[in-house]
């Protein structure tokens, strides 16, 4: 426990560029750590341990200390001098307690590596990445997000067979969202829309074409156009409504789920990062549908899909009549400012990625709306009418 907690510590200080230079001591903490708990657990439960019988007595009851990742900063802030604060450990009571918060952590830490693996293929600084690898760094990352859906999954079930009262913290018996049965299956939801998104990013050649375009070092444009391969689009739009409904569940029991009277409520960042997951994945899906009207010759109306991925999306005025541009006046110009600081995130290893995806989807949207909206009026002529079944 000693030496997970010093590997904590070391990545809570270190700066931001070098954070992910700890994952490594930190999943060996953990890997350390866990077969200890799970054989205490074991023993005390009266179950076996590698074949053998432990037999265990609880002479008092374990207590442990944890930071709350998952809850809002102003649930467990302490006052601090000059009228700020920090969040502080909460006290809580039992082993199972402490099971839950380390596999937590290794969940969180699963999402963090995930995330770190897909930042190579969206860097515009460095060589673009091949297909091969470009492959390999999703499928990676997929791998480490079914992992942590397969953990909260664990979680959840454990969370609701505890006591309501067994692992009560100090100061007013407060508990961290992480112990909350709703909270876990939130997470474990999140995990699962974010996996099956990959799944269709892995065979989806439009942002990549999009990040090889904004990409100023890339040379291949004098050379050739990018090739962008015909895609199974209806099957891609269909997971991606998956992914959406996935990231709505996520998003109601992360926003409702409350732990007995008294409990913390989740940090609203979580929340709109859920939301933003389940308007990038209706989005997304709203793209697939055009270019599937697209490849059968309906222009018209995979703009009108286009446009309703845009408006899914939220960006640029959602009253206007027709539709027409991603942003205007000020909401132009604020997109811009979002989209500039998303790429200094990425190219300096900030917190990248808090927008689900949002902004580089709304990026491949704009890139095919230019180009079928000057095809439709040079050479076929079709209406583009917004109709519901687009909207909704």
């Amino acid at each position: 426990q000693a030496i997970l907690r010093s590997a904590l510590k070391a990545y809570a200080h270190a700066p931001k560029a070098q954070k992910p230079s700890q994952f490594t001591a930190i999943v060996s903490a953990l890997n350390n750590y866990i077969p200890y708990l799970f054989a205490l657990s074991s023993g005390l439960d009266g179950k076996t341990v590698n074949g053998e019988e432990v037999d265990i007595v609880l002479k008092q009851e374990v207590e442990c200390e944890w930071k709350s990742v998952l809850a809002a900063t102003n649930a467990v802030t302490w006052p601090k001098k000059g009228g700020r604060g920090k969040k502080g450990r909460i006290k809580l009571k039992g082993l199972d307690a402490e099971v839950v918060m380390v596999l937590t952590t290794l969940a969180t830490l699963h999402r963090l590596i995930a995330r770190e693996q897909l930042r190579g293929i969206f860097t515009t600084g460095n060589a673009f990445p091949e297909p091969d690898a470009r492959t390999k760094a999703v499928a990676g990352a997929m791998r480490g997000l079914l992992a942590a859906n397969g953990m909260h999954i664990y979680l959840s079930n454990l969370c609701a067979s505890m006591s309501p009262t067994g692992a009560g913290g100090e100061r007013g018996e407060m508990q961290p969202p992480e112990l909350s049965s709703g909270v876990q299956n939130g997470l474990a939801e999140l995990a699962m829309a974010e996996a099956t998104l990959l799944a269709v990013l892995k065979d989806d050649p439009y942002p990549a074409v999009v990040v090889q375009t904004r990409d100023q070092n890339d040379k291949e444009w004098m050379v050739k156009a990018p090739e962008i391969p015909k895609v199974r689009a209806h099957l891609f739009a269909r997971l991606c409504i998956a992914a959406g409904e996935h990231a709505e569940r996520a998003e109601a029991l992360l926003s409702s789920s409350r732990l007995g009277g008294d409990a913390m409520k989740v940090d609203e960042e979580i929340i709109d990062y859920s939301r933003n997951l389940r308007r990038t994945a209706r989005a997304k899906a709203g793209r697939f549908f055009g270019i599937d009207e697209e490849l059968g010759g309906e222009t018209g109306t995979a703009i009108a899909w286009l446009r309703g991925a845009k408006r899914e999306l939220e960006f640029g005025t959602v009253g206007s009549r027709d539709g027409r541009g991603w942003a205007k006046g000020w909401g132009k110009v604020k997109k811009g400012f979002e989209e500039k600081r998303e790429d200094r995130k990425i190219e300096k290893g900030g917190d990248w990625g808090t927008d689900a995806g949002r902004i580089e989807e709304g990026r491949v949207g704009e890139m095919l709306e230019k180009k079928w909206v000057k095809m439709n009026d040079t050479v076929r002529m079709i209406s583009i009418d917004l109709t519901s079944r687009c909207r909704s």
